[in-house]
């Protein structure tokens, strides 16, 4: 549950940076409402619901090929951290994709050909499909609210489920190492 409550707080304090420079620092109303949702506990469903508030609450900054091609590749990874992928995860995957709000920036068939593209060598090769695609995701690494926002993409994925497999965090924490994030900041 220490995981989770740190993902809150790390999601939380980047609601109010985007908040304090937002337009004229007025941020999104009901904003400062995770911090309730922490004293209560709150839910693994309900960690996951915040990190998508705090994604859209960038949507209209993520909009660039590289947040994109990074995000498939991060998801690709997620999908098949465990060494593989079975047709129906694989559809869960991109059914979550393309209805993930921020994602609707680009056409679905885009993100569709992207993620299958890392998941089809993911499965045929493994290390060589990881290696590649995290090189894509590294390439967001140049502007940090994109950067941060690939990893919590991944996160949203990953715990769609409620749950967030070590496979799962450990994909994760790479992810946060190509990026030159600190995994601590995402509570890895």
């Amino acid at each position: 549950m220490a995981m989770w409550d740190r993902i809150k707080d790390q999601a939380k304090g980047l609601q109010q940076a985007q908040g304090a420079r937002g337009a004229g620092g007025h941020g999104r109303p009901g904003m400062g409402s995770s911090g309730s949702t922490r004293s209560g506990g709150g839910s693994k469903a309900q960690l996951v619901s915040a990190l998508k508030s705090q994604l859209t609450s960038l949507k209209t900054e993520l909009k660039s090929g590289a947040y994109r091609d990074a995000s498939m590749a991060m998801c690709a990874l997620v999908a098949a951290a465990d060494g593989n992928v079975d047709p129906a995860e694989r559809q869960h995957v991109e059914s979550l994709i393309l209805n993930n709000d921020v994602l609707q920036n680009f056409p679905a068939d885009q993100l569709r050909q992207r993620f299958n593209k890392h998941v089809d060598q993911l499965s045929f090769n493994f290390q060589q499909g990881k290696t590649e695609a995290m090189q894509e995701i590294a390439k967001a690494a140049k502007k940090p609210t994109e950067a941060r926002a690939v990893v919590q993409t991944g996160f949203v994925v990953a715990g769609a489920d409620g749950f967030i497999a070590p496979a799962e965090e450990q994909v994760l924490r790479e992810a946060c190492a190509a990026l030159g994030l600190s995994p601590q900041e995402f509570g890895l």
